[in-house]
């Protein structure tokens, strides 16, 4: 098939779906993504006398997805929590990472294997130093001197481009990193906020589809306490969410959507919070292929904090110390008492735009949370908050 012919055929929309050739040869993929969209019955009823039987259609599935990405390492699951966050060395003041590109063949979605481009964190504990796609979310305080110590172990050079405030020397564009070279950004952390980092190298919607990006969190500081205290509130969930697409048959569209890696994950193994807990979510947009990619929370609305640059220190406005003589008061008073922040359940983001997200349950069961284009829904991106 030329290009023309496969242009052609993405407009016809058949190309996202073309993942399913691959059913023929694992009933895993069968489960994952047939279970998603087939109706119970596959002809349409002659009579319309049953609206109910008309639009009889299968539940969100569960039971279908993979545990791990590689053998050993990091699950999704420890992903959403896990900072790579090294202490201060004591003779250079810097806060140092050690970040390693290598190639790493990855489970993106049941029986489906992906040849990532990955990053590793080698001086880590495991399972924390095996190559994941993301890669760590490096987490610092405004104002840290930060050192990255970056070693290339693939085949192809790479860079490590980082979002936010930062020298040009740090800024991982023009120093390309050859095969086997080593690079070190140092910089000093600014402004608070959340970012992200990626490859830069062209072509950069290759580098970064085959998985060469993470989180990269800059916490603020109370610059009254000497700079030693986190002056926002103190939630009882940080949870990562990263949300990403994998093109499995290389036809620059992507066959999965997933936040953290896994189609499906979150929907076989729900998050557990409870009700009246703030949970804050750190979200960021690394889909490439695609203009947009969204979240919608179900049964909840969330505080949306754009980049998270901006925020109401105030302390008498933290969820922990808001007035109301009931949960359901306490919502309602925390919920629009920063200004900065929108209220809603639903935020899209284009690629490398990012959001902190905050908010309170009210009531216990089993919500939903995804992407709301509805395809990309289909094909994996979907989990489930349970809430006791």
């Amino acid at each position: 098939m030329n290009k023309e012919e496969q242009k052609e055929k993405r407009r016809d929309g058949v190309s996202r779906r073309d993942f399913l050739k691959y059913a023929s040869a694992s009933a895993g993929i069968t489960a994952a993504t047939l279970a998603l969209g087939k109706t119970v019955s596959s002809t349409v009823p002659t009579s319309r006398s049953s609206v109910t039987q008309e639009f009889l259609h299968t539940p969100h599935p569960t039971g279908i997805s993979a545990p791990l990405q590689v053998s050993g390492g990091i699950t999704p699951m420890q992903f959403l929590k896990d900072y790579y966050k090294p202490p201060i060395d004591l003779l250079s003041g810097q806060r140092v990472f050690d970040l390693t590109a290598v190639p790493q063949s990855i489970t993106v979605a049941n029986s489906v294997q992906f040849p990532s481009w990955a990053l590793m964190a080698p001086t880590r504990p495991p399972p924390f130093n095996l190559p994941a796609v993301p890669g760590p979310t490096l987490r610092v305080d405004e104002g840290d001197e930060v050192l990255i110590r970056f070693h290339n172990g693939d085949r192809h050079p790479h860079t490590i481009h980082l979002h936010g405030i930062h020298p040009a020397a740090a800024d991982g564009v023009f120093e390309i990193i050859e095969v086997g070279k080593d690079y070190r950004y140092s910089f000093e952390a600014e402004p608070p906020g959340l970012f992200l980092y990626h490859c830069h190298v062209m072509p950069v919607k290759k580098h970064i589809s085959k998985g060469l990006y993470g989180a990269f969190i800059v916490d603020p500081i109370d610059q009254t306490a000497g700079g030693a205290v986190g002056i926002r509130p103190t939630a009882n969930h940080e949870l990562v969410m990263v949300m990403n697409g994998f093109d499995v048959d290389f036809d620059d569209g992507n066959e999965f959507y997933t936040v953290n890696g896994i189609a499906n994950y979150y929907l076989d193994n729900p998050i557990r919070v409870g009700v009246g807990e703030l949970v804050r979510i750190y979200l960021v947009n690394l889909t490439e292929f695609d203009p947009m990619n969204s979240f919608h929370l179900h049964g909840n609305m969330f505080r949306l904090y754009r980049t998270g640059t901006r925020f109401d220190p105030d302390p008498l406005k933290a969820w922990n110390q808001t007035a109301g003589n009931t949960l359901d008061e306490k919502v309602k008073k925390w919920l629009y008492a920063d200004t900065f922040a929108e209220v809603t359940d639903t935020v899209f983001l284009g690629q490398g735009e990012r959001a902190i997200l905050e908010f309170v349950p009210k009531h216990p069961g089993r919500f939903l949370f995804h992407a709301h284009q509805s395809e990309f829904v289909e094909l994996g991106w979907t989990g489930l908050f349970e809430v006791s």
